[in-house]
């Protein structure tokens, strides 16, 4: 399964498919399950999917957390500097609706309100094995 969904990804991207993770004003439980992606266990690496430093080698942002007023420029100029095709996956209830900060006066409403979301993975935070299922979906429908 995981060679024929890395050859898959190879085919679709000439590559790996890379990740520029962002967050945006998150607790930090969506950044330990994103962490918890890479170790052995769940080995995110297996399918040809690698997180990279720099928007500019990326093919998809992963946005963590209600967008705080003082990071809407930042995403948009991240979401800018990437490279065509590009998509924005939102991670966790905060950064698609707003979580419980949702009627702060300090926040964007949620990331569709800055950059187009293409993936919304669900949860509070999601597990490990969802981020991976519900990233390989995406990229087979893709």
């Amino acid at each position: 399964m995981g060679r024929e969904l890395k050859k898959l990804i190879h085919a679709k991207f000439g590559r790996s498919f890379h990740i520029r993770e962002v967050d945006t004003g998150s607790c930090g439980a969506c950044e330990s399950e994103i962490i918890a992606c890479s170790n052995p266990m769940y080995d995110i690496q297996r399918f040809g999917i690698d997180f990279v430093a720099s928007p500019r080698h990326a093919d998809a942002l992963l946005v963590t957390g209600p967008v705080s007023k003082n990071m809407a420029l930042a995403l948009k100029k991240t979401y800018e500097a990437m490279p065509e095709p590009k998509f924005v996956i939102t991670m966790g209830e905060c950064a698609s609706l707003g979580g419980m900060f949702k009627d702060s006066y300090y926040t964007c409403k949620g990331v569709q309100n800055i950059v187009p979301v293409s993936l919304h993975i669900p949860g509070c935070p999601p597990s490990p094995s969802q981020i991976i299922t519900h990233l390989l979906l995406f990229i087979q429908k893709f």
